[in-house]
């Protein structure tokens, strides 16, 4: 009773605890307490801390379920595994153990507290559960509810058998109900606390719920962390400054936010949410990364499984119940609506993907839940509304450097006799994290004959996966953008924004329009006055032209001065052709180039006759020959 000296633990928990299995070097405990915190505990204890005394505290009312289910529960945590912190001796009559137990809680990682009829019958143990709740609001605390035959329900509002309890804590602290008011407080946010429910998750059955309960404590007490990557060169900066921008130790914890992360494909978009995601996701309730969305989503039902995937990972329940898109929303709001969460969303390229699994009018997760969502399309997290919206950039040259070293000679610096072909071999890729790892691995172990000539194939044919990488987001383009960013990539690269909008208007494109989205996917940046794009992307661009026909006359587009003489030379340019470039090497200026306006007579469709640094260029024939189409 209140004002006693301390009671000891239960004497069943003495009696079967094992003495050998505790000088175990085990590095996880389990603080058991029951329901005996003195009235001074709250204005005693020291602040909370990040160090980890314990993993488990358990906090019960001890005439309810000390001799039954926290009897099971506790040794289920032991044959687990889990070290177990006892306080289960005998202290001097008068002692006060209160304020040993209270900071236990500070010290501990994990919080498992389970309600039943009577618990709030004992101000100790209401105590203890504000103390609880403080430290999961100020601290990574994990605090995990049990609802042991009591409705959750009854709680947040008091009702049922906690009505009459509370009825006479108020007539019993009728001059602290400020304290009384904490402990209303404590109910209502409990019950909306993700936790476990005896007739909801077992039906009644207490060993599969005990189960349940152990499953959960080692999945928050080593969580399944995300492979990032073996070389994490620069990553760290970046992982830090979106932890500010999201936001987790200031007033704005308890709001919603969201943040978005941007760049060209091949960039380090999915590694750096991955790595923040390892680094925050203990401080929620529950975590979810759903990688390659936009993938996945085009599969059949494949909105369906990344739902069930969410649910899953957060519930660590399997959901069997989904039929269609609409009901998973539905489930998902359910479910989530009251949880703190942290969701991650990889590779989105529509808004729908995001509706079906995050938003539908309103977000889908409770106060205090973050999500990370990562796009090639800046335009779509406008269109969204984020909070906070982060490009992705490129590598510097340090770290390019280090990171292509890693994958090429596994050190963080290239060998001496390589290190000139290395700083070249760096310079190509542009700082594109893909771009350095792949042409690394390739280049590993060969000699330097090897690397060069290795070197000149990927200018001429980009490697087939940083090619599948960058292709998809020129597949995702319209086609009038797509026919723009083929001109831009073979003729206008570095020229003068203005020039370019006057000529592919001229085209009957909308090109203000279209040069916009391309720079929203990162295919395009504009340094003003001119036009520049990454060198793969360009590379990729090229390549996408080349594909189209194993003959240089039947491609849409022709820039190289090699193909561009053979086939005006021997006149095999088709309708296909839309823009030829005539641009010789610089030390081919000089050369005297003979042609026949027959040449062009095919070239029904050609809009575009670009003719560039030909000091001699000898044209002869009728002009009838070029095509009505140019512009």
């Amino acid at each position: 009773m209140e004002g006693q000296t301390a009671p000891t633990r239960g004497s069943s928990l003495k009696r079967k605890l094992d003495p050998g299995f505790q000088n175990q070097n085990n590095h996880q405990k389990v603080l058991v307490i029951g329901d005996h915190m003195s009235k001074d505990v709250l204005s005693s204890t020291k602040p909370c801390s990040n160090h980890w005394d314990y993993e488990v505290f358990l906090s019960f009312r001890g005439a309810d379920t000390r001799k039954n289910f926290t009897d099971h529960l506790y040794f289920a945590l032991v044959r687990t595994g889990i070290r177990t912190f006892c306080d289960d001796y005998e202290l001097p009559r008068g002692e006060n153990i209160s304020k040993e137990l209270i900071n236990g809680i500070h010290r501990s990682r994990i919080s498992l507290v389970i309600f039943s009829k009577d618990y709030a019958s004992s101000s100790w143990c209401l105590d203890e559960l504000v103390q609880i709740l403080h430290c999961k609001r100020t601290m990574n605390h994990i605090f995990i509810p049990i609802f042991y035959h009591v409705n959750p329900s009854d709680m947040r509002k008091q009702a049922g058998t906690f009505a009459e309890t509370f009825t006479r804590l108020e007539e019993r602290f009728q001059e602290d109900m400020e304290r009384v008011q904490r402990w209303r407080a404590a109910f209502t946010e409990t019950a909306d606390c993700s936790g476990f429910d005896l007739q909801s998750d077992a039906n009644g059955y207490e060993a599969s719920f005990v189960g349940k309960i152990v499953e959960q404590v080692l999945y928050k007490l080593n969580p399944i962390r995300l492979n990032v990557v073996r070389h994490p060169v620069g990553i760290d900066f970046h992982v830090e400054e979106l932890k500010n921008l999201l936001q987790l130790g200031t007033s704005t914890t308890t709001e919603l936010l969201i943040m978005g992360m941007y760049g060209m494909g091949g960039i380090g978009k999915t590694t750096l949410a991955k790595a923040v995601y390892n680094h925050i996701c203990d401080g929620f309730e529950g975590s979810s990364c759903l990688l390659n969305v936009r993938e996945v989503s085009e599969q059949s039902n494949g909105l369906i499984q990344l739902q069930e995937q969410l649910l899953f990972d957060i519930l660590k329940v399997k959901i069997l119940l989904i039929g269609n898109v609409d009901k998973g929303i539905s489930l998902i709001k359910q479910r989530l609506h009251r949880k703190r969460v942290l969701v991650v969303l990889d590779d989105v390229d529509r808004l729908d993907q995001i509706y079906a699994l995050a938003r539908n009018g309103e977000w889908l997760f409770g106060p205090g839940s973050r999500v990370i969502i990562t796009t090639r399309d800046e335009h779509l997290l406008v269109k969204l509304g984020v909070n906070y919206s982060y490009k992705v950039e490129n590598m510097n040259h340090s770290d390019s450097l280090e990171l292509f070293s890693w994958h090429a000679f596994n050190t963080p610096h290239p060998e001496e006799n390589f290190r000139e072909i290395s700083i070249a071999a760096v310079d190509y890729v542009g700082g594109l994290p893909l771009g350095l790892k792949v042409l690394g691995s390739d280049l590993r172990g060969r000699s330097i004959i090897k690397w060069k000539t290795t070197l000149e194939k990927f200018r001429k044919s980009p490697n087939a996966q940083i090619q599948k990488i960058l292709g998809i987001s020129f597949e995702s383009l319209d086609h009038t953008t797509r026919e723009v960013f083929l001109d831009i990539v073979c003729f206008f690269t570095g020229a003068n924004i203005e020039y370019v909008l006057k000529i592919l208007e001229e085209c009957g494109f909308f090109p203000d329009i279209a040069i916009n989205i391309l720079v929203q996917r990162s295919l395009v940046k504009i340094d003003y006055p001119n036009l520049r794009m990454h060198d793969l992307i360009g590379d990729m661009g090229r390549e996408i032209v080349r594909q189209e026909s194993r003959h240089p006359g039947k491609r849409s587009r022709l820039w190289s001065h090699e193909d561009v003489l053979k086939v005006l030379k021997n006149h095999t340019g088709s309708e296909v052709l839309e823009g030829l470039s005539l641009k010789p090497p610089i030390h081919d200026q000089d050369q005297v180039i003979s042609l026949e306006s027959k040449a062009f007579a095919n070239m029904k469709n050609l809009r575009l006759l670009q003719i560039k640094g030909v000091k001699n260029l000898k044209l002869e024939g009728c002009v009838e020959h070029l095509s009505k189409e140019l512009r």
